[in-house]
């Protein structure tokens, strides 16, 4: 599955490029901030590690890698790669529904 899968498509002129210039491109994504909690999980990164591999393992669910990185503005958000030796917050599961519902609200 592409991490991009759940993000939007639009299609119209591109403003950089000529107006019949029709081809789809992405729509702005908005992530909501995402709080520290008591619940929250802390762990150290390892040799190996990704966000969607974290969110696998913490949610059943890889396509909710964004969550894990947004929590973490500590580090590089633009990939899916984590340096070794970062602390890792990771929100708590009981916290997931509320963030893709405040993530829904924001891009709806």
């Amino acid at each position: 599955m592409s991490r991009y899968s759940q993000i939007n498509l639009t299609a119209g002129p591109s403003p950089l490029t000529n107006r019949e210039d029709s081809r789809p491109r992405y729509v702005n994504v908005k992530y909501p901030e995402i709080l520290k909690d008591v619940s929250d999980i802390y762990v150290f990164s390892r040799v190996g590690d990704r966000y969607d591999i974290l969110a696998q393992s913490y949610y059943d669910d890889s396509s909710l890698w964004w969550v894990i990185s947004i929590a973490n503005n500590n580090t590089t958000q633009d990939s899916l790669l984590i340096e070794v030796g970062l602390q890792i917050r990771i929100p708590s599961p009981s916290r997931v529904n509320q963030i893709i519902s405040s993530y829904k609200n924001l891009n709806s």
